[in-house]
């Protein structure tokens, strides 16, 4: 089992609390792990086994209990052999229909300490928003940073250096599960890629009842090998178009948020650094995970320069950052990243191989006046700093403490 000590970290405090922890996070990227860890961590502190209660809902065996008031029914009376606090589990709940009203229920019927996952970021929207107000904290997961990665991959590969294994991670991405494939290059891209079209099945056309398979897929190739790059509802429309499809840009947005909700993808809109708005066009996506594309799309390593901007946005939202693009006047800033009062503003390369390179990559900051922190990550083991602009390895960057 893959140690999560980054999200267990955030979690600890809450735990015994009668907070709903929420783990959400893209199919697969280690939610059901991260509950038996949890679980691991309570028996530890002195919790009964018999008090700790677990249903999986990927599982059929318990599609009887996919009702509310099944699920209901069957918590209530097994809850009745426990003396004390009861610890309740719920891989997958989305799977319950009406599940946000049973939560609810034994919120309010039982002394308990309640977990959930899901891989749907509508989760916490709708009648769940209602239902349990400020009564839950969400702990969004990832798949593996280059950090876990590492640690990992030298069990099975001590003799691996640093930059073989940041080779590796480009091209396979952090699936968790990967590990117990030892990274064989055919067995990795068809997990991979199978996952890809279980996401899109299960997560997205029954859950979203499309019928248009055909569609779907051409949208999430797009996006898929458009990663980082500025594109809007009305690019895909017209790139469609010249395919032979005519489809309207309405429509395109529900199949983007579709792969949005199935945390496929995350938008990233755009800042105006000057005028201190963001602006509502444009946006950019990244991926999940980048091995997803390595698998689908292929070209990871000749698109070095997408994937390493994939890489580090991941990264900054798994250290707890919002970002943003910034844009100032005709420039653009990879990422602005805040966190409380923090801010630090990233600029991505994959090498300053040429005065010119490192004059746009540095020239981006001249005209921003503020004492915030500013990076150039690249992949270059020279620093070359200058001008108060800090710059940094991109490895170096990924292992450092946080």
């Amino acid at each position: 089992m893959i140690r999560r000590d980054l999200y267990l970290k955030k979690i600890r405090p809450f735990m015994n609390k009668e907070l709903i922890k929420v783990i959400t996070g893209i199919r697969r990227c280690g939610k059901s792990v991260m509950l038996e860890i949890i679980q691991k961590e309570l028996l530890k502190n002195g919790v009964a086994t018999e008090a700790i209660l677990t249903y999986n809902f990927e599982s059929l065996t318990l599609a009887p209990l996919c009702t509310a008031q099944a699920l209901h029914r069957d918590v209530m009376e097994k809850s009745k052999a426990i003396s004390g606090k009861v610890y309740l589990f719920f891989d997958e709940v989305q799977e319950v229909k009406d599940w946000e009203k049973a939560i609810n229920s034994f919120r309010v019927d039982l002394d308990c300490d309640i977990y959930i996952t899901g891989s749907n970021s509508k989760l916490l929207s709708g009648e769940l928003a209602s239902y349990l107000a400020g009564r839950y904290v969400e702990f969004v997961m990832y798949p593996l940073s280059f950090r876990e990665f590492f640690d990992i991959i030298h069990e099975q590969q001590p003799n691996l250096n640093t930059a073989a294994c940041f080779q590796q991670y480009m091209i396979y991405g952090g699936m968790p599960y990967l590990w117990n494939l030892q990274y064989q290059d055919e067995p990795v891209k068809q997990y991979l890629y199978d996952l890809y079209n279980a996401i899109e099945l299960k997560d997205i056309i029954r859950r979203k009842k499309f019928r248009d398979v055909d569609l779907l897929e051409r949208i999430l190739a797009y996006v898929t090998a458009n990663i980082g790059n500025t594109f809007s509802a009305t690019t895909i429309s017209k790139y469609l178009k010249s395919e032979g499809r005519k489809v309207a840009p309405e429509t395109i947005l529900n199949y983007l948020h579709a792969g949005n909700e199935a945390f496929l993808f995350y938008p990233v809109k755009r800042q105006d650094i000057a005028g201190k708005k963001i602006l509502s066009v444009q946006e950019k996506y990244y991926l999940a995970d980048h091995g997803i594309r390595e698998a689908v799309i292929g070209g990871n390593l000749k698109d070095i320069n997408l994937i390493l901007e994939n890489i580090i946005f991941l990264e900054l939202k798994r250290r707890g950052y919002k970002v943003t693009v910034g844009k100032y006047a005709d420039k653009e800033i990879d990422f602005i990243a805040q966190r409380q009062s923090e801010r630090i503003y990233i600029q991505v390369c994959y090498l300053l191989a040429t005065p010119e390179t490192a004059e746009r990559e540095f020239g981006v900051y001249r005209n921003i006046r503020d004492n915030y922190p500013k990076y150039v990550l690249s992949m270059d083991e020279f620093d070359m700093s200058q001008d108060g602009i800090i710059h940094q390895n991109i490895r170096d960057f990924l292992l450092q403490e946080t």
